[in-house]
């Protein structure tokens, strides 16, 4: 299970991955993605789960969205015209919809379903430019997954510290080799970080020390907080909806890491 093994590539096409729902992944993509156009950087957030929770959170409830990254998976549209505003300048997004639920199975026959994300990304970066590309995946390792780890240079993968944690984690890397042995050989775990962390729980400091063992793990780390719950229902990150929240902070501290790394 041991990945201590970072790419040296700059980041700035990053997967937020973890199979297991209600870990905060959707939670950490927005954020982190709010953060970083906070720096005054360029971000694309694309949003790759059925469920839009990455979108209803920026301000685009499915039900609102008209084209989506659906269109684009599957070659009705191209990527940059299905971009939404965000609340936050420089934050862009790629909204979900329900009829990505589909694209597994309308993809299933076409020889390059896992590289579909990437060739449309590729594609958008040669003429809007972008510092940093972020793709919240959704909560199982399907082709939906598959095509944001093919379309990224690193992965992220938000933790909640309990005990089914490291049994998941095992499942994931799996799935992050495959990946490497047959569609993209460079891919690199960029870090993990605690996320939902109740410091007055033993067995969250366990499982923390556990994974520090095994897997480079960011220093910044994500509280149980009620502000980061009540964000989303406002169609806003919580650096913006509360950015002195604990939560916010956390996140603020995350994305300095991730933009120190950037300039080194």
């Amino acid at each position: 299970m041991t990945d201590r093994t970072r790419s040296a590539n700059p980041f700035n096409r990053l997967a937020v991955v973890n199979q297991k729902g209600g870990v905060g992944k959707t939670t950490t993509a927005v954020n982190v993605a709010a953060a970083l156009a906070q720096r005054g950087r360029r971000v694309l957030l694309i949003d790759m789960d059925p469920q839009g929770n990455a979108s209803s959170g920026l301000g685009h409830p499915t039900r609102t969205v008209g084209s989506s990254i659906y269109n684009v998976l599957i070659g009705e549209a191209a990527l940059r015209d299905v971009l939404l505003p965000c609340p936050v300048d420089g934050l862009f997004l790629a909204p979900a919809t329900q009829d990505l639920v589909a694209a597994e199975i309308e993809l299933v026959d076409e020889p390059d379903r896992a590289s579909r994300l990437r060739a449309a990304i590729d594609v958008l970066l040669t003429d809007m430019p972008f510092d940093d590309v972020l793709v919240d995946c959704p909560p199982s390792l399907g082709l939906l997954t598959v095509n944001a780890l093919v379309a990224a240079d690193e992965v992220l993968v938000p933790l909640q510290c309990e005990y089914y944690a490291l049994e998941g984690l095992t499942h994931l890397m799996a799935t992050i080799e495959r990946v490497r042995a047959g569609l993209h050989p460079t891919l690199g775990v960029k870090g993990l970080v605690l996320t939902m962390f109740d410091a007055r729980n033993n067995l969250a400091h366990q499982v923390a020390a556990e994974v520090r063992k095994h897997f480079f793990v960011f220093d910044a780390v994500i509280p149980r907080n009620v502000r980061l719950s009540e964000a989303p229902s406002h169609g806003k990150p919580v650096t913006l909806y509360d950015p002195s929240s604990k939560g916010a902070v956390a996140y603020q501290l995350l994305a300095s890491e991730l933009s120190a790394e950037k300039k080194s």
